[in-house]
């Protein structure tokens, strides 16, 4: 599985939902699990963006499968980040032996 971030802005719709019904992110979750990705963390900020997401995916398809719903449904823009842990990095940066 990978690691992904999912960097989210609520839209004007998104925002009079979440005013209306703020349990709905929760449900949103479910969602997003039942289409193959699974939320690790998530939190609300105040800044740029409304929410960071870690998120828990197969693969990039899986991924670009979940923006997609999440931004056809016009309540949320995303940017979605391929990431790796720290230990992961420095071992792909190690000189690879010539054959």
């Amino acid at each position: 599985m990978a690691i992904y971030v999912m960097l989210s802005k609520l839209t004007v719709w998104g925002r009079k939902t979440v005013k209306e019904r703020p349990h709905r992110i929760k449900e949103v979750n479910k969602e997003v699990e039942a289409m193959g990705a699974r939320i690790l963390h998530q939190y609300a900020t105040l800044g740029e963006y409304d929410f960071v997401n870690i998120l828990d995916a197969p693969d990039n398809e899986t991924m670009s499968r979940v923006a997609v719903e999440l931004g056809s449904r016009g309540t949320l823009d995303t940017i979605t980040l391929a990431a790796m842990t720290l230990d992961d990095f420095i071992t792909s940066q190690a000189p690879q032996k010539k054959k």
